[in-house]
């Protein structure tokens, strides 16, 4: 368990609210966008905030033993793929970092191949080649999930020291909402029927199934899911563990955090329960389609700033929603005080 983490500096918050009220906009007329420009204010330590020029997001790979026992509509073949198609600059999450100026890395964290040919950085970080079916055992050791944890962590501070004003975390692994799953459950003490969903569109008999392993995996771990590490080693991953520990170090370090779908969601609730007071400095990207990601949104306190129906991952829900998140600056930089407009009243003799 990591110290308390400080909050957004309280008293720029208090001038970034102040000042959000005195705009020459009808009050409360900026709705979620007056909100977030008062949350990026308090992160950044300054009112008004400065523009986000630089956004970083960090995508992490793994594999997932649970993949090959029917849970989802895709082989894990699909996993180094996808890596080399970020590498290219070619997948979904790449168009739309293109589109709003957003840096893109890639990591391997535990992607069950071999990845040749790939840059070295991009695998300078893996931890086992896929992690464990958690349904029958446990994802990774103590050793591996602490290797992965500070794996993230370091990643976190390697993109704060290259200037990152605002973090993004992504996924990539066939299979991930499966332990996401559980991971989620075991957190809010429910069962795998009220978090599992269909995660890349499998069926109704298919999701019966998901059901089923995410319950067996949440019952094998038993009471080891009072400890957040031990829950993330029971029944996490290589990859959600080292982004657990990137969002642990990006809060920790006072940079803000655009969550994206239910891997990064899931990893929130982790981040929290190892450094409480960490979810301050998260805002949530988009509202996926996945139970589990909804509930975990609650529990921390997030309201998403989009609600457009996805569910590709990669950290393309948070992508999309960074130009949300500078409008919101924009607004609280750049329109007029009121006070500036209308002069206060000559004194009457």
């Amino acid at each position: 368990m990591s110290a308390v983490v400080p909050p957004p500096a309280p008293a720029v918050r208090a001038q970034a609210a102040e000042r959000l009220a005195g705009l020459a906009t009808p009050a409360g007329a900026l709705g979620r966008l007056g909100d977030l420009g008062v949350w990026l204010s308090a992160a950044q330590g300054v009112c008004p905030p400065a523009p986000l020029d630089q956004v970083r997001l960090v995508i992490f790979a793994g594999d997932h033993g649970v993949a090959r026992h029917g849970v989802s509509a895709y082989p894990p073949a699909i996993t180094p793929a996808m890596v080399r198609t970020f590498v290219l600059g070619k997948a979904g999450v790449s168009a739309l970092a293109a589109a709003h100026g957003v840096h893109v890395r890639v990591l391997d964290l535990g992607v069950d191949d071999d990845l040749d040919g790939v840059p070295a950085d991009v695998t300078a970080h893996k931890v086992r080649r896929g992690s464990g079916a958690i349904h029958v055992e446990d994802a990774l050791s103590a050793d591996e999930a602490a290797r992965a944890y500070d794996a993230g962590r370091t990643v976190a501070r390697e993109e704060i020291a290259a200037g990152a004003q605002l973090l993004l975390s992504g996924d990539m692994g066939i299979g991930n909402t499966t332990p996401a799953a559980a991971l989620v459950a075991a957190a809010l003490g429910l069962p795998a029927a009220e978090v599992t969903g269909r995660g890349t569109g499998v069926d109704d008999a298919a999701l019966a199934h998901k059901q089923a392993l995410v319950q067996q995996a949440l019952d094998r771990a038993g009471d080891r899911v009072a400890d957040p590490l031990d829950a993330l080693a029971a029944l996490g991953s290589a990859d959600l563990v080292a982004t657990t520990g990137y969002l642990v170090q990006a809060a920790e370090g006072g940079v803000p955090v655009l969550l994206d779908g239910l891997m990064s969601v899931a990893c929130a609730l982790y981040a929290e329960r190892i450094a409480p007071g960490a979810a301050a400095w998260f805002a949530a990207g988009h509202r996926s389609t996945e139970p589990a990601q909804a509930l975990a949104l609650e529990k921390l306190g997030l309201e998403p700033a989009l609600d457009l129906g996805l569910r590709l991952g990669e950290g393309s829900g948070a992508v999309a929603a960074v130009p949300v998140l500078r409008s919101a600056v924009a607004l609280l930089r750049d329109v007029a005080l009121l006070a500036d407009l209308m002069p206060p009243a000559p004194e009457q003799p």
